[in-house]
């Protein structure tokens, strides 16, 4: 599993003083960025692996500022050239939030999904989810 933990910011906070939901993609996109450092190392967008295709988020309890949240991040399922991903948001030891994504490994020039190489998916296999880790 990977770990990330971030602080909500005041400008994340909406009107009845809780973080919006639209913030919370953008903290499990930024959770996944050693995974993205698996694909690309040097993060050099024009040769970018990456892309999401589907996303599921369920909301489970409110988050507020001034409290960090932590991100974890499983691999749920890996596929030839995909892969799925079971994130979850806690908060005070609360889970506030979960997801699924999945990820293609996506060759931009060619426009076409490729193979996940064996050394990336050594290295997934070793963050699999495991039921005794996580919430679902």
């Amino acid at each position: 599993m990977y770990e990330t933990v971030l602080s909500p910011r005041v400008s994340e906070t909406d009107g009845v003083g809780h973080i919006n939901n639209t913030t919370l993609p953008v903290w499990f996109e930024a959770a996944r960025n050693p995974l993205f450092a698996l694909f690309t190392p040097d993060h050099d967008f024009a040769k970018w692996k990456m892309v999401i295709v589907k996303t599921t988020l369920e909301f489970i309890s409110q988050i507020y500022f001034g409290q960090d949240v932590e991100i974890k991040v499983w691999i749920k399922k890996i596929g030839n050239s995909s892969l799925e991903l079971y994130e979850e948001l806690h908060q005070n030891g609360n889970l506030c939030a979960r997801n699924i994504a999945v990820y293609v490994n996506y060759d931009l020039q060619a426009q076409k999904s490729e193979k996940i190489p064996e050394e990336i998916r050594d290295e997934l296999k070793k963050h699999l989810y495991s039921a005794d880790e996580g919430t679902t």
